[in-house]
């Protein structure tokens, strides 16, 4: 499914969306350069969730963990790993086996340990169309 978004709100919302319909055991990942609202969409994630707490980027904690909506979100920003087996070290195994949601920005770097099942978001720019517009793609992954 391809979905455009013409300002962040739109991509906020999309979010929002999606995590009104997120299930126990999901697993999202985005992909998207830098500043192209994947941030952005999780902060809608959480709220469709019903979290209330503010939602940033963990970058340099690597996973947040959110408690209060309906589920358990985890959200990891893997931007500064630099081997996909630093995740084990923080238990990444059990929290994609867990019966929470987990959404993990910059989802391309640990590729080769997503699970063979998960929700693929990819979020692109396209300047021809305007700044603020983006092109948002989900799909399902089944390997």
């Amino acid at each position: 499914m391809k979905i455009d978004s013409m300002h962040a709100r739109d991509t906020f919302d999309l979010g929002r969306q999606c995590g009104e319909k997120a299930k126990p055991g999901q697993v999202i990942c985005l992909y998207g350069d830098l500043g192209t609202g994947k941030t952005v969409f999780t902060q809608g994630f959480a709220e469709g969730l019903g979290i209330s707490s503010p939602v940033n980027s963990p970058t340099f904690t690597i996973l947040q963990v959110y408690d209060e909506g309906r589920l358990p979100f985890y959200h990891f920003d893997v931007y500064r790993i630099s081997d996909p087996e630093e995740m084990f070290e923080i238990g990444f195994d059990d929290y994609i086996e867990g019966e929470g949601v987990c959404l993990i920005e910059w989802a391309g770097l640990i590729e080769e340990i997503l699970p063979e099942t998960r929700t693929v978001i990819h979020i692109d720019k396209d300047l021809s169309r305007g700044f603020d517009y983006r092109q948002i793609t989900i799909e399902e992954v089944e390997e």
